[in-house]
């Protein structure tokens, strides 16, 4: 299997442990509508297209999934818990945000979890 297909695998892993609908899928992804059908053949034979946009957003998605998996290693409930509780800094849900905001709330939610990549961030934005 192909490192591709491996991400695409994770990445809906993921997506599927958080219990979002096809809807909330591309919108997170950044995928054009795509039926039931063809979101299931993602990760099973299928990568995600080779579009920048959306390999950037896959990879957010599993690096929230990795800093949840830090956060609460004993409890793997948590992280699913923790994305639909309202956050004191975020102003409301971290999943809530994504799901209104798209990449942004990705990248606000990531940064709340993974101070490193808040550190990268932070660090590439010109003064």
């Amino acid at each position: 299997m192909t490192q591709a297909i491996n991400n695409t695998q994770e990445t809906m892993e993921v997506l599927r442990v958080w219990r979002l609908g096809v809807e909330q899928v591309c919108f997170i992804l950044g995928l054009p509508e795509t039926r039931l059908r063809k979101l299931n053949r993602l990760g099973q034979s299928e990568a995600f297209p080779d579009d920048p946009d959306i390999q950037r957003r896959a990879a957010y998605v599993r690096r929230i999934a990795q800093a949840l998996h830090t956060s609460y290693p004993t409890n793997p409930t948590m992280g699913s818990r923790w994305l639909r509780q309202k956050h004191r800094r975020l102003g409301q849900a971290p999943l809530a945000l994504i799901l209104e905001e798209g990449e942004g709330g990705l990248v606000q939610v990531l940064a709340e979890l993974d101070c490193t990549f808040c550190w990268e961030l932070n660090s590439t934005r010109p003064d």
